[in-house]
């Protein structure tokens, strides 16, 4: 096992001379500056140089330093061995990787030797070299790789640098031996382990800052091929796999070269990092694309490395499927003829995999398409065998154009998404083999597209796929628990696949420039056609595709009690067909963008704008409700309410003679009756705080009634900062006698509403404490997070057309950092500007802040008015 790796390397002569020749012993500044020109030496190679011989370099070169400081400490006087384990054993050491050795001993150790050792392992310290050591017998090594396959792995991964070669020998002979981790003991611990490390990332590689080895379809994959390769066959190398006709040369070949981008990248993000770092935090990733040579100018170049980078994790993780099946049908050997069923003429059903049964089946494309439409008939089957993987991989290769050129799997293709189960296991298999982009060219396009941003975080293909898998859930009964209306909807519409293909298209045009909503449109509707779906179908789903985002917006960033909101929003909806296909994919459109995103507060926002807009279809879009009948109704219906709790109706009507007429519509019966009881009972020299114990949409509601002072909003706000809420919602609102009006919906870090009494009344006594002292002061901003460090969103401020015309609505786009709330609303105070709402909402790293606002003369803005509020903002934002 011994390899003489410096004659392998291109390391300059100067480093191995000075070490080789080095008559005295190094010292710590000797060593250091050695390792800080061989450093630099290894970043400059880099850019010209075949990766795995800068690994092989670095290892080289530690050899050697290793090597010199055994025999300084005169180690190689004792029968004591120095071996190199892990990825050190095998001779991959990027920049910063630990340097794992084991010291091995006779089973007796002297206190002379113990002495020796110990003076070693603590030079290396001081030389600060990352080293991850161990020192044991070959009885201990042993005792302890038959507890632990991990030290058991890393034992076969070894490489004597110094010492005693029979102590090795001894070793080896003792771990090759048939009952030290029989191959099928050993098989079944490493696909344990990976499923663990896995599931770790449920399931997903597709994650904004990747870990280059632990991630599905990483390094550690295309190690454990290796590792299990090693164990069965004995096998030093992938190479020796072809060899046994466990791997076909382009199969190794395809391997290599996907090793070759992980470790370019992992070098590079060492070098980035400066230290041993495997996760690819945003931090690193523009640097580690200019160092890859992908450029350096803005997200471009990000984008195009991370693109590259999962479509490797892909083809990683087929191969690894692949293969690792391949191994367990050898190792395991468990398959009989009694577990073969046939399907039909073509396929057979191997235990629980879908096989071939014969290797020609593929030379009729259309077959493949066929697999996927059994898969969802036979609920038996829960994979594809390794042997059918291997020639489907050949057969998609081969193709020429797209499979939906063939009429055949058009057909075939339109049974699996109406199938019941054709969006559960097959468009899993699907996805993961790319037979999606086999079967349609232009999801190629798509596949591995990663956004820069904190939003989205997903690959543009891995999103889709998520949010078909939403949209199927509803159609399942088991799941009418998690979102009752979504599934009430999908399983009484008599076209479900209307819904599925407008998931499947409505980010189908990222990547490629302009509106991706209108480009997707275009590409649903041919695609709809040419597949015998109505023209009516086939324009709904054009429709959803080209509208996918408009509930989440208009819910988001519009008052949704609105009536003028509702109306807009519905004429384009047009109907409650299209709103209930529209209201289905938004809600699973947005969970599939983001999990981490997605909270009460967003579902029951859009709920409440499908209810609203469901009651205004089925009253006529075209009878507006009238103002005053409206304030009238919610008036009779409030004062009701607190003549029921015994409140004085005088009192009531003298209350509500300080209020302007928008209090009442703006407030539902049951907020207006309970706001006004507390505050009649309330002395008014002091804050009004309530903070509302039932959720309100998925919030929290905390209302105040205090003076107006300066900046009471922005402190406001800046205290919910403090606390670490986030405000989603506000509404304000002046009296004629001096008095503010402020309701918040906040959420807290979890995006849950709050939920301890005693948080809460803390709460309440503090705001009334800030909000009472004579100048309300805003607190400071907190530093802003380490993510959001790497991105740089430019202020962007518009004006939005409202039917008020005593109002304006104002859009500020920002990066969402620390205080931005609270900086906003005090440009707003120092231009005398009024703010009746506030819809708060973050995409990510991106704060898109919608305001109804007005002047101090509470009037709509002027153009001149406009134009100084926007150069004031842009400059407090930057």
């Amino acid at each position: 096992m011994t390899t003489n790796l410096a004659a392998l390397t291109l390391v300059p002569e100067h480093f191995m001379n000075k070490l080789a020749v080095c008559a005295n012993s190094l010292s710590l500044r000797d060593i250091s500056q050695l390792r800080g020109a061989f450093n630099i030496w290894l970043r400059d190679a880099f850019y010209q140089n075949d990766i795995n011989d800068l690994l092989i370099a670095r290892a080289s070169f530690v050899d050697a330093l290793l090597s010199k400081l055994w025999s300084q400490h005169h180690l190689d006087e004792d029968q004591v061995s120095l071996v190199a384990v892990g990825g050190y054993g095998r001779g991959e050491l990027h920049p910063h990787s630990d340097v794992d050795i084991l010291i091995l001993t006779q089973e007796q150790v002297s206190s002379a030797l113990e002495e020796k050792i110990s003076s070693f392992i603590t030079q290396l310290w001081d030389v600060k070299l990352d080293v991850g050591h161990s020192v044991r017998s070959i009885s201990e090594c042993i005792k302890q790789s038959e507890k632990d396959v991990t030290v058991a792995t890393t034992l076969m991964e070894r490489r004597q640098i110094a010492g005693s070669k029979s102590l090795v020998q001894q070793l080896t002979a003792t771990l090759n031996k048939n009952d030290f981790w029989t191959s099928e003991k050993f098989f079944i611990a490493k696909c344990k382990e990976q499923g663990g490390r896995h599931q770790q990332y449920r399931g997903a590689a597709y994650t904004l800052e990747p870990n280059l080895k632990a991630n599905p379809g990483g390094l550690r994959d295309i190690q454990t091929i290796a590792w299990v390769a090693k164990r069965h066959f004995n096998a030093d190398s992938l190479e020796e796999l072809v060899e046994h006709n466990y791997l076909y040369p382009n199969e190794f070949f395809e391997l290599l070269e996907a090793q070759d981008y992980l470790w370019r990248m992992r070098f590079a993000l060492h070098f980035v990092a400066g230290r041993s770092e495997n996760r690819l935090l945003f931090d690193y990733q523009a640097d580690v694309a200019k160092m890859m040579g992908f450029g350096d100018e803005g997200k471009a170049p990000v984008e195009r490395m991370m693109k590259r980078f999962f479509r490797i994790l892909s083809r990683v993780t087929e191969l690894n499927i692949m293969l690792l099946q391949h191994f367990k049908d050898a190792i395991i050997k468990k398959t009989n003829t009694n577990d073969i069923t046939n399907l039909n003429t073509d396929f057979e059903l191997v235990g629980t995999l879908i096989n071939v049964r014969n290797d020609r089946v593929f030379m009729g494309s259309f077959k493949i398409i066929e697999m996927f439409l059994i898969i969802a008939q036979e609920p038996r089957i829960k994979g594809i065998h390794s042997h059918t993987i291997r020639l489907m991989r050949y057969a998609r290769r081969r193709l020429i154009s797209g499979l939906l050129d063939y009429e055949d799997c058009r057909k075939t293709f339109m049974s699996i998404i109406r199938h019941p189960r054709g969006l559960g296991l097959p468009l899993t298999l699907m996805h993961r083999h790319s037979i999606i982009g086999a079967y349609l060219p232009i999801w190629r396009d798509i596949a591995g597209q990663m956004q820069f941003d904190l939003f989205h975080a997903y690959s543009v293909d891995e999103h889709t796929i998520r949010v078909i898998k939403n949209l199927h859930q509803f159609s399942q009964p088991e799941h009418n628990h998690k979102f009752p209306l979504c599934s009430q909807i999908v399983q009484k519409i008599r076209k479900p696949e209307v819904l599925y293909l407008g998931g499947f298209f409505h980010d189908i045009g990222k990547g490629r420039g302009g509106d991706h909503a209108k480009l997707g449109a275009v590409d649903a509707l041919d695609f709809c056609l040419s597949h015998k779906m109505s023209k009516h179908d086939s324009n709904m789903v054009a429709w959803l595709v080209e509208h996918h985002l408009l509930m989440s917006v208009t819910a988001q960033r519009r008052d949704i009690n609105d009536e003028n909101v509702i109306r807009t929003f519905g004429e384009i909806v047009r109907d409650e067909a299209h709103l209930n296909y529209l209201y289905c994919l938004t809600v699973a459109d947005m969970r599939g963008t983001n999990e981490s995103l997605w909270n009460n507060w967003k579902a029951n926002l859009l709920e409440e704008l499908y209810f609203n807009t469901l009651s205004a279809f089925r009253n006529g879009l075209e009878k507006p409700v009238e103002t005053r009948s409206k304030i009238r109704e919610n008036q009779q219906q409030a004062l009701a309410l607190l003549l029921d709790d015994r409140i004085n109706e005088q009192q009531v009507k003298a209350l509500w003679s300080e209020f302007r007429v928008d209090y009442f519509l703006r407030y539902s019966p049951a907020q207006i009756a309970r706001q006004c009881k507390n505050i009649i009972k309330h002395d008014r020299e002091k804050p009004l705080v309530l903070i509302s114990p039932i959720p309100y949409r998925g919030g929290t509601e905390v209302f105040i009634f205090t003076k107006e002072k300066n900046n009471t909003f922005a402190s406001t706000v800046s205290y919910f900062m403090t606390k670490k809420l986030s405000t989603h919602d506000a509404k304000i609102i002046t009296t004629k006698t001096g008095y503010t009006v402020n309701t918040f919906v906040v959420l807290d870090s979890r995006n849950k509403p709050l939920r301890e009494s005693s948080y809460t009344k803390t709460m309440s006594h503090e705001l009334v404490e800030r909000l009472a002292q004579q100048d309300v002061t805003v607190l400071p901003e907190p530093k802003v997070a380490r993510v959001l460090k790497q991105f740089n969103v430019a202020p962007r401020v518009n004006f939005i057309n409202i039917h008020a015309k005593n109002r304006t609505m104002i859009e500020i786009v920002a990066l969402d950092r620390p205080g931005l709330l609270s900086n906003i609303a005090e440009v707003f105070q120092e231009d005398k500007i009024n703010i009746h709402s506030a819809k708060i909402t973050t995409f990510g790293e991106k704060a898109d802040d919608v305001f109804t606002i007005s002047n101090a003369n509470d009037d709509a803005l002027s153009e001149e008015e406009k134009t100084a509020l926007v150069l004031h903002l842009t400059e407090e934002i930057e």
